[in-house]
């Protein structure tokens, strides 16, 4: 057999496969606990089509029921824990979820989301009895502990972001991340490919593992790379993590870069980060002071990847380029070529600022789940997409982006789009009309902000009572940070507004996106 798991149980079975803060897993107990997983996915999914939502935060047994997913051959959904029942319900409507992992922060919002959705079986661990709801370990008993079939085809998982007109778009993990094989052991023996060619010591997760960057580590592990995982990010119990467990390699964004450098510098000379030797950073862009700091303090170990969900990585620099070329996010890599255009869509040349495109060579390009206008939309041809950019390449082949097209906003390398804030921010009666902006933020790299034209400007509504309203039907992560009352958006004739030149205002030069 070449799953990873049990080859690793077989050579080393009492070494450290995988660990979180409440317990460490050996390969042979993370072995038998993925046989069961895998086969209790395997026989709740059999008489229905579908996925496997996964809502809960950090934990070993969020990253064994994302293994479990992937050794049963089904399609997992990795869901934000931050999501209110309405929101989570339309992801498993929209991702044909038919059953739902949950941890005890998320189990009373998941059944709630599973019962809108029509979703059956939800199973929580270390949670309290709730109707509805089947006990993780119960679910792992009752299973069956023999390897599970290795014959399936292997299935990418579905994820899902804000969406542009206001609903989340899934996508799946595209074959760069996630390699398209006809069965399980090909598909394991690639993760033990790409395994083997990291660092060799533990992966640390750091970020949620609902999204892309850290959900790579859940595929490291499965190729046989031990991982560490931390509930959420705290500075200190990172460093601590690095030092206890010598890790080789992480998965970070900007905010995180803050973050540690505002520990104190006795802090932080406590510990020994010498066993890194990659940290990947990506979500946003990095502020060139806290980079350089940063790799002062950790070694020339940052590689900065540039790319999307929808893409996998497009652009990629080391620490040693990114000193020549400041600012830049790397050459373009294969399989995609970089193509920049006007608004009229013609060609550019070196140093000519225009919207970035990429042309996938395996002709590919970007695909939406249940959405083919946003497929079509992102394509300038096809196979040839973007990922919402303005910039320019230098005459070495560097790539600099210098705005945004999109109206997205990124906050904490969490990409926030304003079309669904404002939907629910104009249903409030006293709202005439709203836009929301991202703003400089020197932490988190933009806030949320709202334009709002108040129904009455006599008796304008209050930050906070605007505040709760947005809380009732939004993530918390989405809701503006503040509110400013004006007078006029600028609306042209066909009612579009101009999000540029809205944030120009707040921002203190011609760049009106963080970074």
């Amino acid at each position: 057999m070449s799953l990873a798991a049990q080859r690793k149980a077989r050579q080393s079975p009492d070494a450290v496969a995988l660990a979180d803060e409440r317990t460490a897993l050996s390969w042979a107990e993370l072995d038998l606990l993925i046989n069961r997983a895998a086969n209790g996915v395997s026989g709740a999914m059999a008489d229905k089509p579908g996925r496997i939502g996964v809502f809960a935060p950090n934990s070993a047994e969020t990253v064994i029921a994302y293994l479990a997913g992937l050794h049963a051959g089904v399609s997992p959904v990795p869901i934000s824990f931050h999501l209110t029942p309405g929101e989570v319900a339309y992801i498993l409507q929209d991702g044909e979820v038919g059953m739902l992992f949950v941890g005890p922060e998320t189990a009373e919002v998941g059944l709630a989301a599973a019962r809108q959705a029509g979703v059956e079986t939800v199973i929580g661990w270390r949670c309290p009895p709730m109707d509805g709801l089947t006990p993780w370990e119960a679910w792992l008993a009752g299973a069956s502990p023999d390897e599970p079939r290795t014959d399936r085809t292997p299935q990418p998982f579905l994820h899902y972001t804000s969406g542009t007109t206001g609903r989340p778009k899934g996508a799946e993990t595209p074959p760069t991340m996630f390699p398209r094989t006809p069965t399980l052991v090909e598909f394991f023996d690639a993760m033990r490919v790409q395994a083997e060619a990291q660092p060799a010591g533990p992966g640390l997760a750091v970020g949620p593992l609902y999204h892309t960057g850290p959900l790579g580590s859940v595929r490291q592990l499965a190729g046989g790379k031990p991982l560490v995982v931390l509930e959420r990010f705290d500075a200190e119990r990172v460093l601590e993590a690095i030092q206890r467990h010598g890790v080789s390699t992480t998965v970070m964004v900007p905010t995180h870069f803050q973050r540690l450098l505002a520990l104190p510098p006795e802090t932080r000379a406590r510990f020994d980060v010498s066993s890194l030797r990659t940290v990947a950073h990506t979500g946003a862009a990095c502020p060139p002071d806290v980079k350089r700091q940063m790799i002062d303090w950790f070694g020339p170990v940052l590689l900065e990847a540039y790319g999307g969900t929808e893409a996998g990585t497009t652009n990629m620099i080391t620490s040693e380029d990114w000193l020549r070329k400041p600012g830049s996010v790397g050459k373009t890599v294969a399989p995609f070529e970089l193509v920049v255009v006007d608004d009229d869509d013609r060609p550019l040349g070196v140093g000519e600022v225009g919207r970035l495109y990429f042309r996938d060579t395996s002709g590919r390009g970007v695909i939406y789940h249940n959405d083919p206008e946003k497929t079509r939309a992102a394509h300038l041809q096809p196979g040839v997409f973007t990922l919402g950019e303005i910039g320019y390449v230098d005459e070495d082949g560097y790539v600099f982006i210098t705005d945004r097209v999109s109206d997205m906003i990124v906050s904490g390398g969490v990409n926030i789009y304003p079309a669904e804030i404002e939907q629910v921010l104009i249903q409030h009666p006293d709202v005439a009309d709203v836009a929301v902006i991202g703003v400089p933020n020197p932490v988190m790299g933009e806030d949320v902000k709202a334009l709002v034209i108040p129904s009455d400007a006599t008796q304008p509504p209050s930050s906070e009572a605007l505040t709760a309203f947005c809380r009732e039907h939004l993530a918390g992560f989405k809701c503006p940070r503040s509110f400013d009352l004006v007078d006029d958006l600028g609306r042209n004739a066909m009612g579009k507004v101009n999000k540029r030149a809205l944030r120009r205002p707040y921002w203190p030069t011609d760049r009106t996106i963080g970074g």
